[in-house]
């Protein structure tokens, strides 16, 4: 060794021992460093090799003699399925395994994937990729070849992707296939995919409550299509294919009705025949209306109509699927508002949408009902009982909302009159309890069953209540507050069907009338009001398992007569009174955060200046009201 070498290492030995001494008095801590390209270069290097065929330990040989390369560890780390091979079957011990069935094509891409982690995705492979990525269970390729073809669907082939999705077990692009299908169902029933489907998968279709036809009428004409297309070996499924059709929605349509009873595919069919008598009722009875208006007979359309009154009083729910309008995007919900105006003698209704702020005129009543109860059963068939005009009533009007063409109609009337009193909603029994009897507040209450068409008397209250509220929890009635009389009311009860029995519960902070309850979640709250002298803008709730009531965010505004209702999460208060002036407001109170928001209620043609919303209720959006 020269002397310049040993100069050089005695002072590299110097340097290193100065350093250990200057790391060791930092005492720094330990720091782990990753290379993110690693893993790239790694890769890369692999397929290089693979290329070049070095160092390659397995040979794929599909059928037309086409050979592939690679290194067995590696296909072994990347596939479930060459894991095994290689693993536990025959081939473990080969160099070369013939791979049947595969496209030499898409097998190199699929090798070429997982050396690289890249595809690619065209409309030449992809039938041929997926289901080649599904045997080699290469997840990401095979999701990558089903977000291709979701991009590609349309009317014409959206059929056929969703039976490949089916037939590969591909659930999102089923999903979304289906979903497009629904969507575009005019479109894709034009379509000769249409036509082609079995019997089976036609129904399959035509079932779903989410199809977007704006008439039934369409529904109908596709299957008629369908038939025709090929007559002698389909003409018998048309009475299957009828079952599905849902005429009922057509009732209010007599022209057209009459053109479905005199289609010769149905006429020819004696299954058919049948399972149309029971329509042709209902045709003759909307062709004699459309007579008779046009006649212009005024006493005649006066009897017609309280004929038609009385015939709909015996109200039922079918629970027949051709009744059941079709709601495409899912049951949309709405609210139906009422209100009410000193300078106009009747009760208007309208729909409106929170997530729009929308609204639109709804059938109105033939009188004020302010001092009526609502309620509504399966967000479907609302109800306004008692309080006409100015004074206690019997009376009880129903509006089917999924109706074409709603209107309100008499039904079978309360054994007491009431005014101002509360209305819960329990399965399908209407629960009537209080309210004032046109002398005083009353405790007595009565029970509709829907499956008799006929009110009972049930157990009394313990207080005689009025402008009070009802609120329904874990299967039981809890009467809220009220007004006796004399005072504004803490006390609240519970009811118990099965027991037939009131029982007191934990009462109110402060006394309350003229408010409102609305029950979210599990948990009842009271909103608003008047404690008998001062309106009111603070909140408590209630949970049966704790027994109490407590205090939460006060609304923004004092108010009292309004209408709360729940949906998708939130409470929302609309309208009411606030110191004798109408309130065109609405507050949201979500209960994650505690906390109201304000809004305003968005104008409709028909406003009137002192109108004042007294009460709401959620209910599917209507067939025929569009708020977007």
């Amino acid at each position: 060794m020269s002397v310049n070498e040993m100069d050089v290492l005695q002072t590299s030995s110097y340097s290193e021992s100065d350093l250990k001494q200057v790391l060791k008095s930092n005492a720094s801590e330990p720091t782990n460093f990753r290379n993110s390209y690693h893993s790239v270069k790694i890769l890369e290097g692999l397929q290089t090799l693979r290329k070049n065929e070095v160092l390659c330990d397995i040979r794929l040989e599909t059928d037309d003699g086409t050979i592939v390369f690679g290194h067995k560890n590696i296909l072994v780390a990347a596939s479930p399925y060459f894991c095994s091979m290689f693993s536990t079957f025959n081939e473990s011990d080969k160099d070369l395994v013939n791979m049947r069935e595969f496209d030499s094509d898409v097998l190199q891409l699929l090798v070429d994937y997982i050396y690289t982690g890249e595809i690619m995705v065209t409309n030449e492979n992809v039938q041929v990729l997926l289901p080649a990525a599904n045997i080699l269970q290469l997840d990401y390729v095979k999701s990558a070849c089903a977000k291709f073809l979701q991009t590609q669907l349309d009317p014409s082939n959206c059929i056929g992707i969703k039976a490949f999705a089916d037939l590969h077990n591909c659930t999102k692009l089923m999903s979304s296939s289906e979903a497009f299908i629904h969507k575009h169902f005019l479109e894709v029933v034009k379509c000769d995919e249409f036509l082609y489907l079995s019997c089976e998968k036609v129904i399959q279709l035509i079932s779903c409550d989410d199809l977007a036809v704006p008439f039934e009428e369409k529904v109908f004409e596709c299957i008629v299509n369908w038939v025709k297309y090929d007559l002698n070996s389909r003409k018998d499924c048309l009475p299957k294919l009828m079952e599905h059709i849902r005429l009922p929605l057509i009732a209010s349509k007599p022209d057209i009705l009459k053109n479905i009873a005199e289609e010769p595919l149905l006429k020819n069919n004696p299954k058919c025949k049948c399972y149309f008598h029971k329509y042709i009722f209902i045709i003759n009875i909307c062709v004699l209306i459309i007579i008779i208006i046009y006649s212009g007979d005024k006493f005649v359309l006066e009897a017609l109509n309280f004929h038609l009154q009385k015939s709909v009083q015996h109200f039922t729910i079918s629970h027949s699927v051709r009744y059941k309008p079709r709601q495409f995007g899912g049951l949309k919900k709405v609210i139906l508002m009422f209100y009410w105006s000193d300078t106009l003698p009747k009760t208007y209704t309208e729909w409106y949408d929170p997530a729009t702020n929308l609204r639109k005129s709804a059938p109105e009543m033939n009188d004020c009902r302010r001092k009526a109860g609502v309620g509504v059963i399966r967000d479907q068939f609302v109800f306004v009982m008692g309080g006409v005009n100015s004074s206690s009533s019997k009376s009880v009007s129903m509006l089917d909302v999924s109706s074409l063409s709603p209107y309100w109609i008499p039904m079978v009337n309360m054994l007491v009159s009431r005014a101002y009193l509360g209305v819960g909603i329990l399965d399908d029994y209407i629960y009537a309890v209080g309210g004032f009897d046109g002398f005083v507040p009353v405790n007595n209450a009565e029970v509709f069953d829907i499956s008799i068409q006929k009110w009972r008397m049930i157990a009394s209250m313990a207080t005689n209540r009025s402008l009070f509220g009802i609120g329904v929890l874990n299967g039981c009635l809890y009467a809220v507050g009220g007004f006796d009389g004399y005072d504004s009311l803490k006390s609240v009860e519970s009811y118990e069907p099965s027991l037939d029995t009131w029982t007191p519960v934990g009462e109110l902070s402060i006394g309350r009338d003229s408010f409102s309850i609305g029950v979210m979640d599990g948990v009842m709250y009271a909103i608003g009001g008047i404690d008998g002298s001062e309106d009111l803008k603070s909140v408590e709730m209630y949970k049966p398992s704790d027994g109490v009531w407590s205090f939460i965010a006060d609304m923004h505004l004092c108010r009292k007569n309004f209408g709360v209702v729940a949906l998708d999460g939130l409470l929302y208060v609309i309208g009411g009174e606030s110191e004798e002036s109408a309130v065109n407001t609405i507050e949201v109170y979500n209960p994650k955060t505690n906390t109201w928001s304000m809004g305003t209620l968005s104008r409709n043609d028909n406003d009137v200046a002192d109108a004042k919303v007294y009460s709401g209720v959620v209910i599917n959006r209507p067939p025929h009201c569009i708020t977007n």
